[in-house]
């Protein structure tokens, strides 16, 4: 599907440049934006491999295990239908640190990993169970207290403070994810009833 609205963007662009007979902005706008594009990836790649020695570090220090410690009764409240040690949990612990430090790339794999997990723990057929629907609202939600990847496009952006945006991401990424949570609470209550 999205790749039909990407062909009607550009067919309505070349069909703009025909009627107006300037296909020369056409070309030109395209060649901007693919360097614009080419840059931006280049930046990223530095700014990410940067957070992403950060994480390996925390990791190897044993920070990451420790915000693993802290997570996992929060985990154990947010999935009760997942057994004590199972995969799904520790899956769903390192993607739910992931996203707290704003490394939604990292958080990926880790996310997959605990739904083909809890697809094995399920008993609700082709359906989603509670569990998998909570993870799914935690991932959409991303309750996030450093975002990096928002401060690496700033930073590539050329803000003089890409960092100012990190007390505002914790204040509405815990209000959306509070919200999401609550509302995921009370859909789980209803079906019981």
């Amino acid at each position: 599907m999205i790749n039909l609205i990407w062909l009607a963007l550009i067919g309505a662009a070349f069909l703009a440049a025909a009627l107006t007979g300037r296909p020369d902005l056409v070309t030109k706008a395209s060649a901007s934006a693919a360097q614009d594009a080419v840059e931006t990836a280049l930046g990223l790649v530095g700014v990410m491999s940067l957070w992403l020695g950060m994480m390996r570090i925390a990791e190897r220090a044993g920070l990451l295990d420790g915000l693993a410690r802290l997570l996992r009764p929060v985990a154990r409240r947010l999935f009760p239908d997942v057994p004590e040690g199972h995969p799904a949990m520790g899956a769903i612990v390192a993607n739910m640190a992931a996203n707290l430090l704003g490394m939604a790339g990292a958080a990926t794999p880790f996310g997959l990993k605990a739904m083909q997990e809890l697809r094995k723990l399920s008993t609700f057929g082709a359906e989603a169970s509670p569990a998998m629907c909570t993870l799914v609202v935690l991932n959409t939600t991303a309750f996030t207290l450093v975002p990096a990847t928002v401060i690496a496009f700033r930073s590539l952006a050329g803000s003089t403070s890409p960092a100012e945006i990190v007390l505002p991401t914790i204040l509405v990424s815990a209000a959306s994810s509070g919200s999401a949570l609550l509302a995921d609470a009370i859909m789980r209550h209803r079906s019981r009833l």
